[in-house]
């Protein structure tokens, strides 16, 4: 099964992924990103391997020697290094793969596709944040492909995050390909 959550920036994507991770009983990897915030503006964005507990910058005002976007500038590195690695060992290790967000900054890196890409074509469970308005190839393709689309507001995100906890707890009993790997090419 795989469920893409789209909706505007601050509706409670991230939120939305965070308690589904803490309320399905699957082993889960992949990657989260959250806003990183300093007296009430943010300043930048987060990575997180959700296996590993793992940080790295996606981009920041500050702290960043990666393209420019927008206000920010973006961390490559990190997005391959953290981001994308932990999509790719969500692949070969996971039972749910968890991708936090496709947006355009995380489309800046080949890397980053390629292990989306991979995740699409797997049979493992996936759940999946797009930007809702993104014209890239991928990001349509996960709005179109998913089995379930969710197009999160701020009226229905507490009907929206349970149903999305039940469809993911229907798998608590893994499918036997939950547990073939899918990132390697023979």
């Amino acid at each position: 099964m795989k469920v893409g959550v789209t909706g505007h920036p601050g509706v409670g994507k991230t939120t939305l992924v965070k308690r589904v991770l803490a309320a399905v009983p699957l082993r889960a990897g992949g990657m989260i990103t959250e806003e990183i915030r300093k007296c009430g503006y943010r300043v930048g964005f987060l990575l997180r391997d959700v296996a590993t507990g793992r940080e790295g910058l996606l981009a920041h005002r500050h702290h960043c020697d990666g393209p420019e976007f927008g206000k920010y500038r973006l961390c490559l590195r990190d997005l391959e290094e953290i981001g994308a690695a932990a999509i790719e060992r969500a692949l070969e290790e996971a039972e749910l793969i968890v991708i936090d967000e496709v947006g355009p900054m995380e489309l800046k890196s080949p890397r980053f596709i390629a292990a989306v890409e991979k995740a699409l074509a797997c049979p493992k469970p996936l759940l999946v944040t797009v930007h809702r308005a993104s014209n890239h190839h991928l990001a349509y393709r996960i709005r179109h492909e998913v089995d379930h689309l969710v197009r999160l507001t701020q009226s229905n995100r507490e009907a929206k995050i349970q149903e999305v906890i039940q469809l993911f707890s229907r798998l608590s009993t893994p499918d036997p390909a939950a547990h073939r790997t899918c990132g390697k090419t023979p």
